[in-house]
């Protein structure tokens, strides 16, 4: 609760700083005489070509009337004209006229100089995490508006084999989140490191396989079976590991789904993972994939004393 407390300050607070910087405070916005509702009715209307009234109010969720009043104020400055739907007569479709397309051609200039300016402050990798969750908070945003239902989530895709930048990516989320959680340090992520570079290279191998969960070519979760290290026809479950935002959101058990697929058409005869027995969320899900623990001790491993746990699934 803490951790949703602090998001919620947080993005308020940079809610409250974009409003500031981006003009919207003022009386007019983006080098033009117009409100910000103006403006943005003239964008909304280039990016459909024409639409009517009763749209527009739908997208700007404000009052009809006062969007009446707006919208008669740009047909009277020349901006927006209006012609009878082609369908029925009795609706009116607003386009740009030839002065509104100039007035939104020097609106985009603007805008996208600003936002430029900024990105250019951050590095590409923020850059990238900027776009992508001001798109999903946006999205959830007019989700919650129109209260829809469910969570709104970039599309994620499950992808196998090596992909660039993937050994960096699975060390970094293990080293973040076991750190923060459970205080393992340097030691544990040095482990994560060598184990991925020494797998990596055994890839080729028919036996070993590597899943990765992709949104917009990052790498938010993995999972990999090793059908070597263990001997006997053994399989060994590692680097099962999530983003912190999709956690809870069903793609930790489509990548241990498609693992086990993976292990029974490879007929091991066992799959065996080592964890630990903070993992609680992690445990029912290697359960309900048919795990049972098999072994429990006190063990340093990972780099400090803890209740290690051994879990096998057998042969189906």
């Amino acid at each position: 609760m803490i951790s949703e407390l602090k998001n919620i300050q947080t993005i308020r607070a940079a809610s409250r700083l974009m409003v500031r910087e981006l003009g919207f405070m003022n009386q007019n916005l983006a080098t033009t005489d117009y409100p910000p509702s103006a403006v943005h009715s003239m964008l909304e209307v280039d990016a459909h070509g024409s639409m009517t009234a009763a749209q527009l109010v739908q997208i700007l969720g404000l009052e009809k009337s006062s969007v009446s009043r707006m919208l008669a104020k740009l047909v009277k400055a020349g901006e927006l004209e209006e012609t009878p739907s082609a369908e029925d007569a009795r609706t009116k479709l607003l386009s740009l006229t030839g002065k509104g397309r100039e007035t939104v051609r020097n609106i985009n200039t603007y805008a996208d100089e600003r936002v430029a300016a900024a990105l250019g402050k951050l590095d590409p990798f923020t850059q990238d995490t900027v776009s992508q969750g001001l798109s999903s908070y946006a999205s959830a945003l007019k989700a919650s508006r129109e209260n829809g239902e469910g969570i709104v989530r970039n599309s994620v895709n499950i992808v196998t084999g090596y992909h660039p930048g993937m050994i960096g990516r699975i060390t970094e989320m293990h080293g973040s989140y076991y750190a923060r959680e459970h205080h393992f340090g340097s030691f544990f992520e040095r482990k994560v490191a060598a184990g991925l570079v020494d797998f990596s290279d055994r890839l080729d191998k028919p036996c070993n396989q590597i899943w990765l969960a992709m949104v917009n070519d990052r790498v938010v979760g993995s999972v990999a079976i090793d059908g070597e290290d263990l001997g006997n026809n053994e399989a060994h479950l590692r680097w099962f590991i999530l983003d912190d935002g999709c956690r809870g959101s069903g793609v930790g058990r489509k990548l241990i789904a498609e693992a086990m697929k993976f292990c029974d058409e490879q007929k091991f005869t066992s799959v065996q993972l080592w964890t630990f027995n903070k993992l609680k969320a992690a445990r029912r899900l290697y359960e309900s994939f048919g795990f049972e623990l098999s072994k429990e001790w006190e063990g340093d491993q990972w780099g400090s004393t803890i209740t290690e746990q051994q879990f096998t699934r057998k042969s189906r």
